[in-house]
């Protein structure tokens, strides 16, 4: 079954990070990507632009509305993400657990929907 793991952390304390700590995080990101590539588990992932360079749409009476950054004012920021397959829900849980930013903020772990 596949799962999206949703990272959120929050961009102001990220952009506090001295770059040695910024640099490490880096390392274990790109150590944690290549263990579920190398276990067959990885599907995609991306790290993604901060909530500044986000435009949230919405259709309206047929009308699209555009507000710049995100819709949601949240202590947390999606950050990124991966798509993972995984044998079942706890399986899933315990690659989440091995994302860095874990750490400092949290991993929404949620299904993907299959359509038959």
């Amino acid at each position: 079954m596949q799962y999206l793991l949703m990272i959120y952390q929050n961009e102001a304390e990220y952009a506090k990070m001295d770059a040695a700590t910024g640099k490490k995080m880096l390392e274990e990101y790109g150590a944690f990507t290549q263990s579920i590539v190398q276990s067959g588990n990885f599907k995609a992932g991306d790290r993604l632009q901060p909530t500044t360079t986000a435009t949230t749409v919405q259709v309206r009476d047929g009308k699209m509305l555009t507000t710049d950054g995100p819709f949601a004012e949240t202590r947390e920021q999606l950050a990124g993400y991966y798509l993972v397959d995984a044998k079942d829900l706890d399986a899933a849980l315990a690659i989440a657990a091995r994302i860095p930013s874990a750490r400092v903020g949290s991993i929404e772990v949620r299904p993907i929907w299959v359509y038959n």
